[in-house]
């Protein structure tokens, strides 16, 4: 009788200095409660831990002078290795949330998801040693135009974009497909009850029952509400169409 090898789930590896912050909001909910079947893992690596200075520091002042700290190469690089040095098969993205880093778009965010997992380093002070970015090919992300103090948040954002994509997290699977983004498009206005509400009454289509016209009418909101929000995504959308033609 030969022995089954268990199926490692889908990993998401958080370097941080503090791993006191996770899981944090994945730890609740649907994505907490497909952590507890084992549909994907989760785990919080203390960079600090790999840092051979005095009082475990991990940052130094910037070359060239300026404002704040910077950290180290040989720390990150350190934890970075320790990290991809347990990993078999398949390699993971690494992953750095800056400000400066690409846009995180959907598309993405689902070739995370087909993979066997992601490595997310979330930064501190000024930032990371630009050397580390480049010598560990590290795959620089934003998730948005705004600046927070880490990147322990972002990372909790990323994370939840792919896990609530793996197979048997969401209760319906459609509820991952019909959404804003697909299809380079920004989702349609729900309603529920009550029918009326504050004087404003749910649109009677939605009540009808005839699901052709309410595609319609979901679709026509979808493409109204993105031209007006997201010209960008507009005009992808409409250089999308036009090439299917």
């Amino acid at each position: 009788m030969t022995e089954t090898t268990p199926q490692i789930p889908w990993t998401a590896t958080a370097l941080t200095l503090f791993p006191e912050a996770f899981p944090g909001v994945l730890g609740v909910s649907l994505i907490g409660a497909a952590a507890n079947r084992g549909l994907w893992a989760l785990e919080a690596v203390d960079i600090r831990e790999f840092s051979r200075h005095k009082h475990r520091s991990v940052d130094d002042t910037p070359s060239g002078g300026g404002a704040g700290m910077v950290l180290r190469p040989d720390v990150a690089a350190a934890a970075i290795d320790a990290v991809q040095s347990r990993w078999t098969g398949e390699k993971r993205p690494l992953i750095y949330l800056t400000p400066r880093g690409r846009p995180l778009s959907q598309a993405r965010v689902r070739e995370w998801a087909a993979g066997p997992g992601i490595a997310v380093f979330c930064g501190r002070f000024e930032g990371l040693d630009q050397r580390v970015i480049e010598g560990r090919d590290m795959e620089e992300v934003s998730v948005g135009d705004a600046v927070l103090a880490g990147g322990e948040v972002a990372a909790q954002l990323l994370i939840e974009a792919c896990v609530r994509l793996l197979p048997g997290v969401l209760g319906d699977p459609a509820s991952a497909e019909d959404e804003s983004f697909e299809g380079d498009l920004l989702e349609y206005p729900h309603y529920t009850r009550p029918r009326v509400w504050e004087d404003r009454e749910i649109p009677e289509v939605l009540l009808s029952g005839h699901h052709g016209q309410i595609e319609a009418w979901r679709r026509q909101q979808a493409e109204e509400i993105t031209k007006k929000r997201r010209p960008d995504l507009w005009s992808r959308f409409l250089g999308r169409k036009e090439n299917a033609r």
